[in-house]
């Protein structure tokens, strides 16, 4: 069975989407995809087709920069909702300066709401070295406390790296 609430974290690249995407697709039930992710070059455009790529007719996408709260307030008991990633959905916020405590609460009270398992994917930035600019530095603090936060909210926390989980907290189904 599948925990109600699943935290997928990795590297650029270590393979968290794709795990996340077949731990969803291992239960038999409806699926859908929040996308947070927004195309401003062809390098991310290219990079969002491999994802959907990836996914079949069984998913519904939905795309959704901002505001997850109406998917997520819109998801049924019967259906796992992946949202891949809060990377880009914190991005989205810090470039648009909205206040980013406002939006972490947010969406945390949207998931401990939400009818439906779901499973948020992140980038861990935390292991390098501090940024050299004020933008990047409070990126990568921001980025620490909400997955700090979405860790604390997980039954279930996995970290990928090269492909692989590491349990971090809770137990693979």
């Amino acid at each position: 069975m599948l925990p109600n609430s699943t935290f997928v974290l990795g590297g650029a690249a270590s393979g968290k989407s794709f795990w996340a995407e077949e731990l969803v697709k291992s239960y038999d039930t409806s699926m859908t995809y929040i996308a947070t992710g927004q195309v401003f070059d062809s390098e991310v455009a290219a990079k969002v087709e491999i994802h959907k790529n990836r996914r079949d007719d069984r998913w519904l996408t939905v795309e959704e920069p901002f505001d997850l709260t109406a998917p997520l307030d819109a998801a049924r008991p019967d259906q796992v909702i992946l949202i891949d990633c809060a990377t880009m959905w914190l991005t989205n916020h810090l470039m648009a300066q909205h206040d980013i405590g406002q939006a972490q609460a947010t969406l945390l009270t949207a998931l401990r709401r939400c009818a439906a398992p779901w499973v948020i994917v992140s980038n861990e930035v935390g292991q390098g070295i501090v940024p050299d600019n004020a933008l990047a530095r409070q990126f990568r603090e921001a980025q620490g406390r909400l997955n700090i936060a979405l860790a604390g909210e997980a039954e279930l926390a996995v970290q990928v790296i090269a492909g692989l989980p590491l349990v971090l907290k809770g137990a693979l189904p």
